[in-house]
């Protein structure tokens, strides 16, 4: 969205925008609502969705956290807690394009660097299972659009 209206503005500079040029903020006003109780709701169900990631992916393999310098579950849990906020402000804004060629091209550095991939792999396959069972299925379809985005440029 402020993308979209930042493109919009330098290309409409000087004239009228066609309506054409209008259809996305049609769009985003009409999902707003649910885009704002989503973003609320994810808000208020951070820690349990973190923790209940976490509680599943142990559940799956007890040495899912186990690295080189032994275990790194308090990194993963400060990395998914900011890993969420920014996955909800793109889903309020819709903002899906600014995450991918922003947070998470440089995240992905991080993965690679410390060889986190299997525990990413897991996390993206266990986190929107969570979610559905949190948020209602209209919440966690808007929500798991951008844990999608996470998968693929993550893992």
């Amino acid at each position: 969205m402020l993308t979209q209206l930042s493109r919009l503005s330098v290309e409409a500079d000087g004239r009228y925008a066609k309506t054409e040029e209008l259809q996305f903020l049609k769009g985003y006003y009409q999902s707003l609502d649910d885009r704002l109780r989503t973003y609320e709701k994810v808000r208020a169900a951070a820690e349990e969705i973190v923790t209940t990631t976490e509680a599943e992916m142990r559940n799956l393999d007890p040495t899912i956290f186990m690295g080189a310098s032994g275990d790194y579950s308090e990194r993963w849990r400060k990395d998914i807690v900011n890993q969420i906020r920014y996955a909800a402000a793109a889903m309020l804004f819709n903002e899906h394009e600014y995450l991918k060629q922003g947070f998470l091209i440089w995240f992905k550095t991080i993965v690679n660097s410390y060889k986190f991939e299997r525990t990413c792999k897991l996390t993206f396959k266990v986190m929107p299972e969570v979610v559905k069972k949190i948020l209602s299925p209209e919440e966690a379809t808007l929500f798991c659009q951008v844990l999608g985005i996470h998968q693929i440029v993550l893992c």
